[in-house]
Formats: C-alpha cells, sequence, structure tokens
C-alpha cells in the first residue's frame, strides 16, 4: 500500500513505510474518513501518536496546521523510518520522537510540560494494548481539558475504558476495522 498525505501543505507527498509485516498502517481511506471527522479541530492542536508506527496521523495532522506533534513507538525499525518521514517533511521545531513502551507507563512525557488536544493510538491488534495504554494516558496528566482520542482498533478488541475518566463520544466501522472516538472528560 503506497502511503501518501490526504490533504493539507504535504497534500499527496509520500510516506516511507516499514518493511514487514511488524506494522499495520492505517489505509488513507480510513486516514481520510478519520480526519474529515476531525477537521475543524486540527488547527493550531498539540498532538500525540502513540503507537506511531511510520507517524502517519501525525504528519497528517501538521499537514492540516497542527501546531506540534510527539511521536512515540517501541519498535527501532518503526523509529528509524519515522525519523526519515519527519526529517523529509516536516519543518524543525514541530515534532518530537520518542522511543519507549506505552504499557509499562508514558513517564516519558513529565519533561515536555506539554499537554495535548488531540491523540491517535494506533496499537498491534488482539494484544489488549488499548486499556492499559489509556489507563498511563490519564496518569501521564498530558491531556488537556476536553481532549480527544482516537482509538484504531479491531473489532474484536472493543474499547471499555472502564474507570476511566473517557467516554466514547463516537465509533466508526471500516473494514474489519473500528475507530472510537473518546472524549477526556475530568
Amino acid at each position: 500500500m503506497a502511503l501518501r498525505i490526504i490533504a493539507g501543505d504535504l497534500k499527496g507527498r509520500k510516506l516511507r513505510a516499514v518493511h514487514g509485516t511488524k506494522t499495520r498502517p492505517t489505509a488513507n481511506r480510513t486516514r481520510e474518513a478519520i480526519f474529515n471527522i476531525l477537521a475543524s479541530q486540527i488547527p493550531g492542536c498539540r498532538v500525540l501518536d502513540l503507537f506511531a508506527g511510520t507517524g502517519t496521523f501525525g504528519i497528517e495532522a501538521l499537514s492540516r496546521k497542527a501546531h506540534a506533534a510527539v511521536f512515540i513507538d517501541n519498535d527501532k525499525d518503526a523509529i528509524s523510518v519515522l525519523q526519515a518521514n519527519i526529517k523529509s517533511l516536516c519543518p524543525a521545531g514541530q515534532t518530537q520522537i520518542i522511543r519507549w513502551n506505552l504499557v509499562n507507563n508514558l513517564n516519558c512525557l513529565n519533561s515536555l510540560s506539554l499537554s495535548f488536544d488531540l491523540v491517535f493510538m494506533d496499537p498491534p491488534y488482539l494484544k489488549y494494548m488499548i486499556e492499559p495504554t489509556l489507563r498511563n494516558l490519564h496518569l501521564s496528566q498530558c491531556l488537556a481539558d476536553g481532549a480527544r482520542i482516537i482509538v484504531e482498533h479491531s473489532q474484536r478488541e472493543p474499547v471499555l475504558a472502564r474507570q476511566l475518566p473517557f467516554e466514547i463520544a463516537d465509533q466508526r466501522k471500516y473494514g474489519k476495522t473500528l475507530v472510537t472516538f473518546l472524549d477526556y472528560v475530568v
């Protein structure tokens, strides 16, 4: 699948992908649908791209006038491709890449002193990383009031967010993929 930026300043630009099957990039059509829903929320926002892979969500947001994006992934090959994509596409100073295991904690965000308005989560399917990551996201205290979290996941792994300050605002099905839109309510 050829990855490209859908709209904005970088429209049509191609993204490098991680070789092999370790990552599962979001289809262009699914990403386009997600960004159409979020269009009014993107300009000026601060984005956190979790399980970033090639960085398609964060780079797409920057192309559409997001203020800044932080990318987190734990895979060295994904980080290498992400660095190349950002170097070739994004203005200096708008991005930061962190290699970190998100399921353990998000302590890597403590030193940033940022609050994020928009969070993209695209964890490996059926690895049950959604709830621990949501819990860590809440515990990190890095979310702005009313932040929106977008979780791409398998239909067989629902987003429940039990006992966490997240409410499901919307959910859409794209083929075998579900996209759940959560609002951070504190």
